[in-house]
């Protein structure tokens, strides 16, 4: 399947496919609209697509101050295309843009995925907090 993805840097024209991406993955509790999922996406330092043909299969995303620090978040992958390596190939394309620019890759993930960051390359340094905010 792999061989049929394609993999861009370059916004959709429809914002509208991220927020159904967000939707199927479950992503969506604070009801962001399509308008505010294209201003997170524009003020991000990077982000990837990837799409099976024109259909958005996957998403990541950069948030980075350009000069130490780039917080990977947002990697996600549609259900029925997951395990199948577009994950891993969005994660390295992300990693290599920080590397390429002197960028130090970080990411926060829950517990069970762990394992999965650490196995191409990421290891658990620190904890991490949050909190909640009424929108």
């Amino acid at each position: 399947m792999e061989e049929r993805i394609r993999y861009t840097t370059a916004p959709p024209e429809d914002f509208g496919k991220v927020l159904a991406l967000y939707e199927r993955l479950g992503w969506n509790s604070l009801k962001l609209t399509v308008n505010e999922l294209e201003r997170m996406f524009h003020g991000s330092w990077s982000a990837i697509y990837a799409y099976d043909h024109e259909r958005l299969v996957g998403s990541g995303r950069i948030i980075s101050d350009g000069v130490i620090t780039g917080l990977i978040c947002g990697v996600g992958v549609l259900p029925e295309y997951q395990s199948k390596g577009i994950g891993k190939e969005m994660m390295g394309r992300l990693v290599q843009h920080c590397k390429e620019h002197g960028i130090i890759p970080q990411l926060m993930c829950v517990e069970s995925l762990e394992s999965y960051y650490e196995a191409i390359g990421f290891r658990k340094f620190t904890s991490g907090m949050k909190m909640d905010v009424d929108r």
